[in-house]
């Protein structure tokens, strides 16, 4: 198959995927924090509590959809579809299986750092165009937070591009043949996981949502399909991240005997059991301290880190 049958099958493919992949991840996501928490979790709702996804997404369907009469209506609408559609944009990029991916760029990667910027102004609109003082302070919070540490997230990946000779992601996938690059890009790849976790806003790193100072911050006044829309790019974003991190850092879908998808999947669901396992065990910090951590120990990582990498890369040259 070829041509366009094939792009709109591999892009269905893709968007069922993901918004299955964001259902299961909230499922997981309770069943893990209950167990380190030494609790239950869901078990009411179909077998092992399967089904409590489908039983919340249909009460928020039911949900009366409620626009604020003081809100700005037609940003007010479009801001959560702004940020769900920029997280399954991102996705396009990531190549699943030789020859399995949406679009295959020559600029994969600065596509992928693209798209996922795209979903901050999603946030900000929607902070700005609700007109409340506790959702305009939690814009605000994303604008600063993620503008600052997408600077380190494409400072980390640029070492990535150096070492391959290529922002294509394939390409990226067979430059690891010999070797991850998770070894010689180690401070890299934790820089991309602590700026994936403020990017996707996070626990520890949800401060524009902190409930205990913003009252929910930019979503207060949302309700309904919109609040699940911002929910689902939330989780979406988790499954952009990682998957991003296992085609850059751990080899993508390469591996022995197992098909190709198979190693993807396998590599992938180790760093979402991670963003789930820091939820749990770390404290939210200030959102002063935040932004200090970020300028002062990210980007000096960030940047010895694609130093290094620019070394090695004249030294094989």
């Amino acid at each position: 198959m070829s041509g366009i049958p094939r792009i709109l099958m591999e892009t269905a493919a893709v968007l069922g995927g993901a918004l299955s992949l964001a259902g299961g991840m909230i499922w997981l996501e309770r069943r893990l924090l209950a167990l380190w928490q030494d609790r239950l979790g869901p078990n009411r709702v179909g077998p092992f509590g399967l089904l409590q996804v489908a039983a919340d997404l249909i009460k928020l369907l039911a949900k009366e959809d409620w626009v604020p009469p003081f809100a700005d209506r037609t940003l007010f609408v479009l801001a959560p579809a702004l940020t769900a559609v920029a997280a399954l944009a991102a996705l396009a990029v990531i190549p699943f299986a030789p020859g399995w991916g949406v679009a295959d760029l020559d600029v994969g990667l600065l596509f992928f750092l693209g798209a996922s910027a795209l979903g901050v102004y999603g946030v900000l609109l929607g902070g700005w165009a609700s007109r409340s003082k506790y959702a305009l302070l939690g814009s605000l919070r994303v604008g600063a937070q993620v503008l600052s540490y997408e600077v380190f997230m494409g400072l980390s990946l640029l070492g990535v591009a150096a070492l391959a000779g290529s922002f294509r992601m394939s390409d990226i996938v067979e430059a690891q043949k010999d070797g991850w690059f998770v070894l010689p890009q180690l401070p890299g790849f934790l820089v991309f996981l602590v700026a994936g976790i403020a990017e996707t806003r996070r626990s520890p790193l949800d401060l524009p949502e902190a409930e205990s100072e913003l009252v929910a911050g930019f979503h207060a006044e949302y309700s309904g399909f919109k609040f699940a829309l911002f929910f689902v790019g939330e989780y979406v974003g988790m499954a952009t991240i990682a998957s991003v991190a296992v085609t850059c850092f751990l080899g993508g879908w390469r591996g022995p005997l197992l098909p190709p998808a198979a190693w993807f999947f396998i590599k992938l669901a180790p760093l979402l059991a991670l963003f789930i396992l820091v939820r749990a065990a770390l404290p939210r910090p200030r959102y002063d301290q935040l932004l200090r951590f970020g300028w002062t120990a990210m980007l000096p990582l960030a940047l010895l880190n694609l130093a290094g990498a620019a070394l090695w890369r004249a030294a094989r040259a």
